[in-house]
């Protein structure tokens, strides 16, 4: 299945969707009801829409009491194109986004070369046009060829289409080049993200430093690698008045800063991984390198506080940081093994452990995942139903158990840490732009 590459095509197309929990964070629109399309746009919802029944002429998708919101928004996956195809493609990236929900897929330029130059963004987002699923839309390096050393030109890759700035995997060391990205940055009111994680600290470290990691015989990494270089970005922010994203906090220490950091009104916000709040360091023993990530897994106390950071606020998002690696990268001892998990497909499930373990409301997760990274990124048309909003759609049952198969995920990688593990939610359909990329109804 694809997009078609005008979905404007069928911009008069109407299509109903019938018997929908419909569910809105942006605005706590939580009801029984229904929600029209026309094209690739909402036309109207809400509990009295066709209480006269629908007109003919129009399309209806019966959602069986399903919970109907808008699509996810992933502001931190990595896509293999170009580079490292043989990983992660934009089209099976983009089947297994769908699978998961999601129908704006934030990508990172850490590919080969790096996308760092407005040729570049432009072939990503031709490419993307070409064989996606979902909407794709690049992030610009910060530094040439991710080196840390000499900023990108920031204005051109604004103009080609990049919606923020970061370094990827890679974090920004230089304080230097980080005052002035920041300082560019506030010219065009783009988000600069940091991987906070100090090179010199961290360097050959394959885990969190701790009790796990002398047991088991490997280099750690501690959290003063990741706390110290949020606490040195506070301070640009500060001098520089620009907006700034920790990409993925992992640690109760990096939180005490961000919190401090908002309650001085800088212009501070971060996210952070379903993996971070779901799982530990104890889920590195024998050596998992599934679980092997950057940042690191951490304490049980520090996947404590990152809940609390979601519940209170402090964290603004939620990521799947995918980051696909193949058999070749991963079966490997585990100083030497990859880097990285796949995400897509299990970041709803994941993060629906906040709901059904924590008490937050399904609005208040999804939040995390929807009208919130749209705001950040400016996209403005996204991640919300309300009329004249883009038709990008997730139906999906909270309640569905189902047990992570890994031959059965759509992405090309299959390093998940929830391997043959049980989650609780599941897509049943995903619409972008107004048509279905993804349909797993009974019947459909």
């Amino acid at each position: 299945m694809k997009r078609p590459a005008n979905p404007g095509a069928e911009k008069g197309k109407l299509v109903a969707y019938l018997n929908a929990r419909l569910l809105d964070p942006a605005s706590g629109l939580d009801t029984l009801g229904a929600l029209l399309t026309v094209g690739d746009q909402i036309a109207d919802l809400g509990p009295r829409l066709f209480a006269d029944g629908v007109p003919s002429g129009v399309e209806i998708v019966d959602c069986g009491g399903l919970c109907l919101s808008p699509g996810l928004i992933d502001m931190h996956a990595f896509v293999g194109e170009p580079g490292a195809e043989h990983k992660e493609s934009f089209a099976s990236a983009s089947a297994a986004a769908a699978a998961g929900g999601i129908t704006t897929l934030i990508c990172l330029p850490n590919t080969d070369p790096a996308i760092d130059e407005p040729a570049i963004v432009e072939y990503v987002e031709r490419r993307a046009r070409e064989n996606s699923l979902v909407r794709v839309q690049p992030m610009a390096a910060i530094t040439k060829g991710l080196k840390g050393e000499e900023m990108a030109e920031m204005g051109l890759l604004v103009e080609a289409g990049a919606v923020a700035f970061t370094d990827g995997d890679r974090t920004v060391a230089s304080a230097r080049v980080m005052r002035r990205a920041l300082s560019y940055s506030t010219l065009f009111g783009k988000l600069v993200i940091q991987h906070a994680q100090d090179p010199s600290l961290s360097r050959d470290g394959v885990m969190n430093e701790g009790d796990v990691a002398t047991r088991l015989g490997l280099a750690g990494i501690p959290v003063a690698a990741e706390a110290m270089v949020v606490e040195r970005d506070v301070r640009l922010v500060a001098l520089t008045g620009a907006r700034y994203h920790v990409s993925q906090v992992t640690a109760q220490e990096t939180l005490e800063v961000i919190r401090a950091a908002k309650a001085r009104g800088l212009k501070v916000t971060c996210g952070t991984a379903s993996h971070y709040f779901a799982l530990n360091e104890n889920a590195v023993n024998d050596y998992r390198t599934f679980a092997k990530v950057s940042p690191p897994l951490r304490t049980e106390d520090d996947r404590r506080a990152v809940i609390e950071g979601i519940k209170d606020g402090t964290i603004d998002v939620i990521v799947s940081a995918h980051l696909p690696q193949d058999v070749e990268s991963k079966r490997l001892p585990f100083a030497q093994a990859a880097f990285g998990a796949a995400g897509l497909e299990t970041m709803l499930a994941v993060a629906l452990t906040l709901h059904h373990d924590h008490g937050l409301s399904l609005n208040q997760v999804l939040a995390k995942m929807t009208a919130a990274p749209a705001r950040l990124l400016g996209l403005s048309s996204r991640g919300q139903l309300k009329a004249g909003a883009k038709a990008d759609l997730m139906l999906f049952d909270p309640d569905k158990p189902w047990r992570v198969d890994v031959d059965k995920l759509k992405g090309k990688s299959k390093n998940t840490p929830y391997e043959g593990l049980p989650l609780t939610g599941k897509v049943a359909m995903t619409v972008v732009d107004g048509l279905k990329v993804f349909d797993e109804r009974p019947g459909s």
